[in-house]
């Protein structure tokens, strides 16, 4: 299935998406080879074939979640420019806003 530049266009219209000529031939290009795929998925006969969320037969391979030891506060910030009260200080990078 061949998807066009202006179907490309109507979409980011939408999702309110501004993109270059170059990006949207991009897109319908990617599009179109994503489509081509699915239709060649839809050959084949999964009659019988049980839906799945993930591989049949994987076990969970986490950790056990133990407390263990950590380092202490003070190691933690012991190489920090600044810190106060066991707390790391950055720059503030969010200014206060006017509400809309």
């Amino acid at each position: 299935m061949e998807i066009t530049k202006q179907e490309v266009e109507k979409v980011a219209n939408l999702a309110r998406l501004a993109l270059t000529d170059s990006e949207k031939t991009a897109f319908a290009k990617q599009l179109s080879q994503i489509l081509t795929h699915v239709e060649t998925l839809k050959q084949y006969d999964t009659t019988g074939v049980e839906p799945t969320a993930t591989v049949p037969g994987q076990a969970n391979v986490f950790r056990a979640d133990d407390v263990r030891p950590s380092l202490s506060i003070e190691s933690a910030v012991a190489n920090a420019p600044e810190s106060v009260d066991g707390f790391f200080v950055v720059p503030k990078i969010i200014e206060d806003r006017q509400p809309l």
